[in-house]
């Protein structure tokens, strides 16, 4: 008896680790010369890049106030199934304000996003995450290509706590005048979510129509 209750004991053990793939699509539409209308697309490989865990897809604005500011309010619908038999769904409303600066040859950025989490099943949460990054361009300014480095914390008000650390290093491509192209390493400790702890290889590609 007590071996078989070790062994559903450990059947029911779920791994608070994994290794993703994030593929990300942003699609930018100038309206104006500082307003753009963005459509955005996301899928997640998980389980040990075994099959899709998070899929999104959303539209938003960003408004950009001189060199230094910009405003991207958006809303996102997320379906996940992160483990077996375990399916959500979410609508996500984001403001994320952002503040770039140069200093001698790195350019610097730092954003404030707050975002409110409708999510079914679940409790409704709102988080406020802060991203701050360093970038810098290599080679000559014909290769457009640059590295960066960055980090993001998490607050949520549900547990009134931080929640999550990510730590980004990766690099970007310029292609052309219509499509850039991001890819990186991503580490997530989180001692919340199920699972929390990632090890991510992303890739972003941005296009501007």
């Amino acid at each position: 008896m007590l071996l078989v209750l070790s062994g559903v004991a450990s059947a029911q053990v779920i791994d608070h680790t994994d290794n993703q793939v994030w593929s990300d699509v942003q699609f930018a539409v100038p309206m104006t010369k500082d307003i753009d209308f963005n459509m955005l697309g996301t899928l997640r490989l998980g389980r040990d890049i075994s099959r899709p865990v998070d899929e999104r897809i959303g539209m938003g604005f960003t408004f950009r106030f001189g060199q230094h500011v910009s405003i991207a309010p958006n809303y996102l619908y997320i379906a996940t199934q992160p483990v077996r038999n375990r399916r959500a769904w979410e609508s996500r409303l984001s403001l994320p304000v952002t503040l770039r600066f140069t200093v001698e040859k790195f350019r610097l950025s730092d954003r404030n996003l707050f975002e409110r989490r409708i999510r079914d099943p679940g409790i409704n949460s709102t988080r406020y995450r802060n991203r701050f990054q360093i970038e810098h361009s290599i080679g000559s300014d014909k290769l457009h290509l640059s590295l960066y480095i960055a980090d993001e914390v998490f607050y949520d008000w549900s547990v009134n706590r931080w929640v999550r650390n990510r730590f980004t290093v990766g690099g970007t491509k310029v292609l052309n005048k219509h499509l850039t192209q991001d890819v990186y390493y991503l580490r997530q400790n989180d001692g919340v979510s199920v699972p929390g702890d990632l090890n991510v290889i992303g890739t972003t590609l941005r296009v501007k129509l």
